[in-house]
């Protein structure tokens, strides 16, 4: 065997023990280059256990209140909480509504809805209130008075200063709002005034984006000496793609509500800019998403998280365990009475 094949198989061994594929993401076994797998001594049966146990932890990861972080990571969430109890001010508030769509509203006017340290909590808070919302179908998320969110309270920031607070706190908010991410409704982020750093970065974690004509997304992080840290980098990767995405971080680029329709950050443009308004046309625009019973919608956003998150094989599964709870089911016994046959 040349040096480079036994550096290949190396690197395919160690990225299937690590729940990769080079290949394909359906490979379970080390049926690729059988001999360098003697050769590195890797058995096929060792290397499928590897990768079921990996396609295993991640699918655990997307159950309802499973965090991404926990004290194996040095992460301890009791202590963080008593840190950013110490920084009140504002509130996040959710309105259930009977139709089955939420609105959360960030709520502290006097700093453009910047996220203090209860809000951050509070967040979470209204996250696990919406996890066991099990009549919900919907959600919009805005901020009170025509501005979204201008990412975190300074006075927090500068509090938390050392590398410590930072990353314990990033920890927090990406636990937050990958829990959030994995909700079984249709989250719409109506962007009106200002999204800025943590702000827009909380965009990214809902499944769509409508903005007015005046609003703008800006990822200042670069001109405050760090990066995303409440996972807004590798979601805007996934919404816009890595080219559009590096361009909008380092070139902290002002994004209106042309430009980032046009990029493919936001996907409408609504006519209203009244604050009230535009949160009903909001509403009229997610309707035609989330009309219909809620086991289906909620299913339906479930399968896209798992085709989103996981491995081929594992989201299938999912997506057929997620079948078996609709099939024969209520929804699903009404639709055939009422169609009889499929017509156009």
């Amino acid at each position: 065997m040349t040096i480079i094949a036994e550096r290949q198989t190396c690197l395919w061994r160690d990225e299937v023990a690590a729940g990769r594929s080079r290949s394909s993401r359906t490979v379970t076994t080390c049926s690729v280059w059988p001999s360098y797998c003697e050769r590195v001594k890797v058995a096929p049966e060792m290397a499928k256990s590897l990768l079921t146990t990996s396609l295993s932890a991640r699918t655990k990861l997307l159950q309802t209140g499973v965090s991404l972080y926990n004290t194996s990571h040095g992460f301890h969430e009791e202590e963080v909480k008593k840190i950013l109890e110490q920084f009140p001010g504002g509130s996040i508030d959710l309105q259930k509504k009977q139709n089955g769509i939420g609105i959360l509203t960030l709520n502290n006017p006097n700093k453009m809805n910047a996220f203090s340290g209860v809000m951050m909590l509070q967040l979470l808070e209204r996250v696990i209130e919406l996890e066991n919302w099990t009549e919900g179908k919907g959600l919009i998320v805005h901020g009170a008075k025509n501005t979204f969110c201008s990412g975190s309270d300074l006075n927090a920031v500068k509090a938390l200063s050392t590398p410590e607070n930072g990353v314990a706190l990033s920890m927090f908010m990406q636990n937050t709002l990958t829990r959030f991410m994995r909700l079984p409704l249709i989250s719409v982020a109506l962007v009106q005034g200002w999204a800025m750093g943590g702000g827009a970065e909380f965009t990214t974690a809902c499944d769509f984006r409508l903005m007015t004509v005046e609003s703008v997304i800006r990822f200042v992080h670069k001109e405050m000496g760090i990066v995303p840290s409440w996972g807004g980098a590798s979601r805007l990767v996934e919404i816009i793609g890595s080219r559009q995405a590096l361009k909008v971080l380092s070139g902290t680029f002002k994004l209106d509500s042309k430009k980032a329709l046009n990029i493919g950050l936001a996907d409408e443009v609504l006519q209203s800019s009244d604050e009230y308004k535009a949160l009903e046309e909001a509403q009229e625009w997610l309707e035609q998403f989330v009309s219909g019973p809620p086991a289906v919608i909620r299913g339906l956003k479930t399968s896209v998280c798992s085709g989103r998150e996981l491995y081929l094989e594992e989201a299938l599964q999912n997506e057929r365990d997620v079948l078996g709870t609709l099939w024969g089911g209520p929804a699903n016994l009404e639709a055939i009475a009422k169609r009889g046959k499929h017509t156009k």
